[in-house]
């Protein structure tokens, strides 16, 4: 099983970019979003579970950052509209087969991408 995500850069404050991830194998029940920036702990950005899949995000990105996915492609992707130097982080795409929503803990993980938000 493997997760490939992509999509980052460097953005100025108020630009928008798209994550994309990749998954090979089954189609898994939940994938989400992590981020981790420099000097912090690795946090809950975004998730989508099940078909047609209930969302939830940090609180901190909702109202900006749309997550999706399309199953026969085994994609999900994270919108991320208005982005502020604050979302600079590193990206991890995250997947896991276990259908109960509310689980919080996933067994896959891709290899993250950089997101740099210039103010």
């Amino acid at each position: 099983v493997q997760l490939q995500a992509s999509g980052g850069g460097l953005v100025q404050a108020g630009d928008s970019l798209r994550l994309s991830c990749a998954a090979s194998g089954r189609t898994f029940s939940r994938m989400g979003w992590f981020r981790q920036a420099p000097g912090k702990e690795r946090e809950f950005v975004a998730s989508i579970c099940g078909t047609p899949g209930s969302t939830n995000y940090v609180d901190s990105v909702k109202g900006r950052f749309t997550i999706s996915r399309d199953n026969a492609k085994k994609t999900v992707w994270l919108q991320m509209n208005s982005l502020k130097p604050e979302d600079t982080a590193v990206y991890y795409c995250v997947a896991d087969y276990n259908i109960v929503c509310a689980r919080q803990k996933y067994d896959y993980w891709g290899q993250g991408t950089l997101v740099t938000v210039s103010s």
